[in-house]
């Protein structure tokens, strides 16, 4: 099985930052993207940053220039530094990853999520 386990959420005041990360453990043969995606209460769940094999990233239009997020593929491990945190960041922030497993199967996998709260 495969396993994603996210850290570093909590609470910051507006201006802030933060660093979350996510390690990914288990039957894994290898790891394609990586990503981090955030749901805030009464909202759909949303892309925030994306990371492939590659190392090309993508990001949601409302963090450009304030989010950055990287991986450790040595760790299987994705970061996602966050600076300049406003209110509207608050959310429960989700890693996700598309991961070829031993048995060559190719699924994605999510975290169960880390709470990151934002206060004016």
């Amino acid at each position: 099985q495969v396993q994603l386990v996210e850290s570093g959420g909590g609470l910051v005041q507006a201006g802030g930052s933060l660093r979350l990360s996510c390690i990914a453990s288990g039957r894994i043969f290898s790891i394609n993207a990586m990503g981090w995606y955030r749901q805030a209460p009464g909202k759909q769940r949303e892309l925030v940053a994306i990371s492939t094999r590659g190392s090309s990233t993508n990001y949601a239009d409302s963090v450009k220039g304030r989010f950055t997020i990287s991986r450790d593929n040595a760790k299987n491990t994705v970061y996602l530094q966050m600076n300049s945190l406003r209110p509207e960041d608050t959310a429960v922030y989700y890693c996700n990853a598309q991961i070829t497993t031993r048995d060559y199967d190719a699924l994605g996998y999510w975290g169960k999520g880390t709470l990151v709260t934002v206060s004016s």
